[in-house]
């Protein structure tokens, strides 16, 4: 599969709304509030990100959108990891961790010293990569979010 990693733009605003919603809900059984908390990051991000310290990437092959990842500000020298999802199609080849990859070193050259995201417990894959890519995991607790009871994570790692 060839992919390309290209610029988030506003055309990929409700794919990448309605790709997370429908996900989770699928895999986590996660309600439309969840959705509903991407649209609102997706909007603030075309509204207000700066592009000289926030990005955005989309994965896709042959027209198709794969995956995503996004790099914004945290503050105190923080990069902060949002959005990160990658389509059950692309799974298993690599491309979640050419997606991390791109997006630490894209905010190592930015000047960030750090990198920080959230997700939970479920997300074993994501956290499985994280772990193996140098992440630590700072936190962890329960939580009732997106209408399930569940474990929320805090990682991070020095860049």
């Amino acid at each position: 599969m060839d992919v390309r990693l290209r610029e988030f733009g506003p055309a990929d605003a409700d794919w990448l709304v309605e790709a997370h919603g429908t996900h989770y809900a699928a895999e986590e059984g996660f309600d439309a509030s969840f959705a509903r908390l991407v649209r609102r990051i997706v909007d603030d991000f075309l509204a207000s990100h700066d592009p000289g310290c926030e990005r955005g990437w989309i994965a896709e092959a042959d027209g198709t959108r794969l995956g995503c990842i996004f790099c914004v500000n945290a503050g105190e020298g923080a990069a902060k990891l949002r959005l990160f999802l990658l389509m059950p199609e692309a799974r298993g080849q690599g491309l979640g961790r050419h997606l991390l990859q791109t997006c630490m070193g894209w905010a190592r050259e930015r000047g960030y010293t750090r990198m920080v995201l959230w997700t939970h417990e479920s997300h074993r894959a994501a956290c499985a990569l994280y772990a193996r890519t140098g992440w630590s995991c700072v936190s962890s607790r329960p939580v009732h979010s997106f209408g399930q009871d569940l474990v929320e994570l805090h990682w991070e790692i020095a860049l």
